[in-house]
Order: C-alpha cells, then structure tokens, then sequence
C-alpha cells in the first residue's frame, strides 16, 4: 500500500513539474519574440527554450527524487537543527552576494574577468599591421567628463548606457544597451580620408545570435535615432563585430549599400578575438576603401564600400540576443597623407599615431603601421638623414615632460634601428617636452595633437 501511494505521488510530481516548466518556457519563448520580432529566427530560439525546458524537467525530476529520498533518510533532532542552520547561512550568503553585486552594478563597476597574466605585446606581434593613423585628431573620447552611472553628456541614443568602470582598468567604458542606436554627437561629417580606434570589450556571456556591436557609416543625412539597422537600405557601409568572450574566436559580418539604396555588398567571416582581453578596433578609410583591423589582424579590405560623390557620417548600433558591449578610447582623426611625399618632398612629417603608454616612452605595438612607413621611406632614401622630435602636452611638471618627450625621440630612433634596419649614423634625436603646441591644450583633441613625434629631414 504504501509503495503504491509513494509510486502514485512520485508520478503527480512529475507531471505537476513538466507542466510547470512547460508554462514558464513557452512563457519566455513569447517574451523573446516579442522583443526581437525583426530579428530572431524561429528554429534557432525553439532550439533554445527546448534546450531550456529540458533543464527544467530535469532539474524538477531531481528535486522530485531527492523529496522521495528524504522520507527514507532518518535524522535525529540534531542533525536536522545543524542541517537547517547550514542552509540559513548559506541562503544568507548569497544574499549578501547578491547584494555586492547590485551594489557593484549601482556604482556602474562591471566584474568583467579580463585576464591579468596577458604578456604585454611587443612592436614584433603587429609586423603584419599596416594600419596608419591620421595626422591630425578631430575627435577624442575617453568619457573623462562623464560621471560613472551616466549616459554620455555628448552623445544620443534612442535607447540607454551608462559610463562604467571595468576590474583591472583605468579608462572609462560606455555600456551599450543591448538594442539601440548611439553616436557622439560632436563626429559630424566625416573627411574623404580618416582613421577610428576605439578599445571593445564585451561581457563573458555574449550570445552568438543576433549580433554585436555595429560602427554603420550612413550618409550624414540619415545619421539620426530613427535609423533603421535591421532593414534600412539607405547608403551606408556598416561592419558587425560579433565576438565571443569565452573563447577566442567569434564573427564579422560587412555590408554595403549604394546611393540607390540597392545592397552591393554584403558578407561573413570569422573573427580573431582575444577572449577576456580589451581588443583595438581600427578602422580606415581611405576614399573610397575601408580597412577594418582588429588588434594586429586586418578583417576587411573593401575597395568600393563608400562613393565619392557622398557625405557620409558614423554611429554604433546593437541588437544583441544576451550579453553586453562596452568601448573606450575613441580616437577619431584625419587620414595620414603619403609619407613619402610630406617626408621627402616636404622636408617634414608630424604623427600623432606612434602611440606610448602613459607618462612612458614605450610604444605601443598598434604604432607599428606608422613605423613601418617610415622605415620604408628611409630605405627607399637611403641618403637621407633625419632628426627625430618628441613632443607632450601640458599636463604634469615642465621639466618631467621635456625629459618624457627626449626619451620618446630615443625610443622611436631604437625601434627604427632594431625592427627596420635604419643606421643609427642618420638618425639623431630631440625633445622639446610642451614648449611648442600645434593647438591649445585646453580639449582632449588639443592635448591628443599635441602628443606627437616630428621627423626632420637634414
């Protein structure tokens, strides 16, 4: 009798528990696809809510089993007293983990585990690097205005984000929302020949469905909060950077639209992401070429993907299944002109794009391209000598900064030696720390131009 009643009881759990998982899944089926009805595919979201109706009734099958068990189990007075107190503390532990957290998340500081034990890149990991960046910068964005838990005081969205700070990270982050348009309002038009950096990171439980983050250059007109980047055919060339940050690897989609609104390009790649690592996303254009990089790795060379008979401008757009993006450091600036002739022809050339850590005189592997350049100019000239300028802005002491800019000069002349070849006899080099500004220091743009290394031709 009594094994009938428990055999009749244990099935009643189990169905009572099927219905139940059933209820709420089909419930979150309807609520997934009635916030992404433009973009999610039928067959990939049921694989999805079976997959997860699957867990449930297992996970219910489990309690079940374990409730039927535990009429066996005998336990004393005591035991069950220790046993009770061992779940108080534990529920009241994740209690007070749970509470960390939403107080992490209201101080707008995001636990994104990004690796720490990263071995910091050398000039030699970017030898396949041929990005150079723009001469002059038009825009910087380092969020330094912005209070932590804000939106950007000089962007538009039609959505939401916020300025956070990540573990293990000096620089401010903007946040995206998962579905919205963005873009900082003070990039306006955008010249024939111009170069984006910005640092990416996204969050570790990044979906593989829907997409990204997209940087959609439209024309300047249809730059606005109604831009429609599921199905909009306006003029534009737009890329999907779609990592995954659980792994390495993810994927990147390019598409191109042309003054008559007819799509003229449109494909999918792999991408080489770094996992848990903050990624350099470069972009160039060059008339009408685009260059797409990510770190040292060149993802897109299009020839045709912008028409010089138009305006164009840029924003970001997400539509992101689950996960969080996040960017930092945008650095807009005008394209370099050729080396060889502002060099050779000109007798002088100013960069802002050899890069160095803060307050050192390490460069950065992403100067690479630049250097590059240059090491091809001098040993196509090989009669030419140079004098090697560095130069700072205003922030810190005068004395530290002329100091900082000569031991710059230095570190450009010994990368030129060691990784091209140039003879040290035609190179000799130089600081004047921010004795001369080529603008005021007063914006982050001035401070950026002023950072720069000057090549003179003796």
């Amino acid at each position: 009798m009594i094994t009938n009643a428990l055999h009749h009881f244990y099935f009643k759990c189990i169905c009572f528990t099927i219905m139940v998982a059933i209820f709420f899944d089909a419930s979150a089926f309807a609520q997934i696809r009635v916030e992404n009805p433009k973009r999610t595919t039928e067959r990939s979201v049921e694989g999805r809510v079976n997959s997860r109706i699957d867990q449930g009734i297992n996970k219910g099958l489990d309690k079940v089993e374990e409730g039927i068990g535990n009429i066996f189990k005998k336990k004393d007075k005591k035991q069950k007293s220790e046993s009770g107190n061992e779940e108080r503390e534990n529920s009241e532990n994740q209690q007070e983990a749970s509470e960390g957290n939403q107080t992490s998340t209201n101080s707008s500081k995001s636990n994104i585990p990004l690796s720490k034990t990263t071995e910091p890149k050398n000039l030699k990991a970017y030898s396949k690097f041929d990005f150079v960046a723009g001469e002059k910068v038009v825009a910087i964005e380092d969020f330094s205005q912005d209070a932590v838990g804000d939106f950007p005081a000089k962007w538009n969205t039609n959505a939401s984000g916020e300025v956070v700070t990540l573990d293990g990270q000096s620089a401010k982050f903007l946040q995206f929302a998962n579905n919205g348009i963005f873009y900082p309002e003070f990039v306006k038009e955008l010249p024939e020949n111009f170069t984006i950096e910005f640092d990416m990171v996204v969050s570790e439980d990044m979906s593989t469905n829907m997409t990204g983050l997209k940087v959609v250059f439209p024309e300047i007109k249809e730059r606005k909060l109604t831009f429609d980047q599921d199905f909009g055919t306006v003029p534009q060339a737009g890329v999907d950077i779609h990592p995954t940050s659980t792994q390495e690897g993810g994927s990147t989609s390019v598409w191109v639209f042309d003054k008559t609104n007819e799509k003229i390009l449109e494909n999918t790649n792999p991408l080489a992401w770094k996992a848990n690592e903050v990624n350099r996303v470069s972009i160039w254009k060059q008339k009408t070429r685009l260059r797409i990089y990510v770190n040292e790795n060149k993802i897109w060379d299009i020839p045709k993907a912008f028409d010089n008979t138009l305006k164009y401008s840029m924003l970001f757009a997400t539509h992101i299944f689950e996960g969080t993006a996040y960017l930092a450091n945008l650095r807009v600036a005008v394209g370099t002109p050729d080396t060889r002739s502002k060099l050779i022809t000109e007798g002088k050339f100013s960069t802002t794009g050899i890069l160095f850590d803060i307050n050192s005189d390490k460069i950065k592997p992403e100067s690479y391209g630049v250097l590059k350049e240059l090491g091809t100019v001098l040993k196509e000239n090989a009669t030419v000598k140079v004098r090697i300028i560095g130069h700072t802005d205003s922030d810190g002491e005068e004395a530290k900064n002329l100091d900082l800019s000569k031991r710059r000069a230095a570190s450009v002349k010994n990368a030129l030696q060691s990784e091209f070849g140039i003879e040290a006899t035609r190179m000799e080099t130089d600081g004047k720390g921010e004795s001369q500004p080529a603008a005021p220091n007063t914006t982050s743009e001035g401070k950026a131009n002023n950072r720069r290394v000057e090549f003179i031709k003796l």
